[in-house]
């Protein structure tokens, strides 16, 4: 049993037409036992970022407040909002950092990024334990489920979703690929985040 599955859970970002969406389960458990169906792993960092933390739980409560304390950190030197492309450098230097006893944690953002034109552009990435970033220009995916959520994704994803589109696709993508894995799934959550606002809703999925 590897330490990054102790607990479960899984995430999957994915890109539409100038919108994109990330997408965790719920399931908290302590290897087949289950614990809580309700565990957060998916945590605003500014209106146009999102981050999913999958991995040992005690990790993803750490990060959280970790990456909290920088972004604000950030603000404040910098007076302006962190930008999407900044914060994954961000999150693959902290991890970086503690390579010799890591966190077992793979995260996944999700943004909007600025472009000199003045619009908005879809941006994911991933990174292993210890920060090697992974750009992606369709769908990333972490976690326990991850090898079925590849599968799933690459059948289901095409480029240029509308939004409503693309929350159909991760939806379906996450809700099949977690009722094939033991240590994920009892729900899920979907942010879908656009240049006018952001949609989150949360699905109702197998609890056995």
């Amino acid at each position: 049993m590897s330490i990054m599955e102790n607990n479960g859970g899984s995430v999957i970002a994915m890109v539409g037409k100038e919108c994109v969406a990330i997408a965790c389960d719920l399931r908290l458990g302590n290897q087949a036992l289950g614990v809580s169906s309700d565990f957060q792993k998916i945590f605003p960092v500014t209106d146009r970022i999102f981050l999913g933390l999958p991995g040992l739980g005690t990790d993803v409560t750490t990060l959280k407040e970790l990456f909290r304390f920088r972004v604000n950190m950030y603000t404040i030197k910098e007076e302006r909002e962190i930008e999407p492309e900044t914060f994954a450098h961000l999150v693959s230097s902290t991890l970086y950092e503690h390579r010799f006893g890591p966190y077992f944690i793979e995260p996944v953002m999700a943004g909007l990024s600025k472009t000199p034109s003045g619009g908005f552009k879809p941006f994911i990435a991933a990174t292993d334990l210890i920060g090697c970033l992974n750009f992606a220009k369709d769908f990333v995916v972490a976690g326990t489920a991850s090898s079925k959520l590849f599968g799933v994704a690459e059948g289901l994803w095409e480029p240029d979703l509308e939004p409503e589109d693309l929350f159909e696709t991760i939806s379906q993508t996450i809700m099949n690929a977690v009722d094939r894995d033991a240590y994920s799934g009892w729900g899920c959550i979907v942010h879908v985040i656009t240049k006018d606002q952001i949609v989150t809703r949360t699905l109702k999925a197998r609890m056995d």
